[in-house]
């Protein structure tokens, strides 16, 4: 098996050729976004996607910011907020929340519990985003 080239995002696992299943259950976690963001969790990258499945603490998030590539979050377990581009969103388990490449964005658990959600990017940029202002 030929090796994988090395991660955009550091500490996520790059999938190698040949590489297709991965448990989330022992791949490395990381952060979300290590210097705006509470968010852990494991992290795949592959040539044109990433996927991750993060936790936040309840009571806690990921502060404004923004990345070049577009996100969808999908949630698993407990309450979503955020603010993307002004506006107020929540979204709780089965919902699917789209965040436009470019957006400056906030969100994280609600007091009550955490939140676990599956988030996807494209690849055109790393997991991290850049922390606003």
């Amino acid at each position: 098996m030929t090796s994988a080239p090395a991660a955009r995002t550091p500490g996520a696992t790059r999938a190698a050729p040949g590489e297709y299943v991965f448990d989330f259950g022992t791949v490395s976690k990381i952060m979300g976004g290590p210097a705006y963001s509470t968010a852990h969790g494991p992290c795949v990258e592959g040539d044109r996607m990433i996927v991750a499945l993060m936790r936040m603490p309840a009571g806690t998030g990921a502060e404004p910011h923004s990345h070049p590539n577009e996100q969808w979050i999908y949630i698993l377990e407990g309450t979503f907020k955020a603010v993307i581009g002004g506006k107020d969103v929540e979204a709780g388990p089965g919902a699917c929340v789209y965040i436009p490449a470019n957006t400056i964005h906030s969100g994280g658990a609600t007091a009550a519990s955490d939140v676990v959600f599956f988030t996807v990017k494209d690849a055109s940029h790393s997991l991290h985003g850049i922390k606003a202002g």
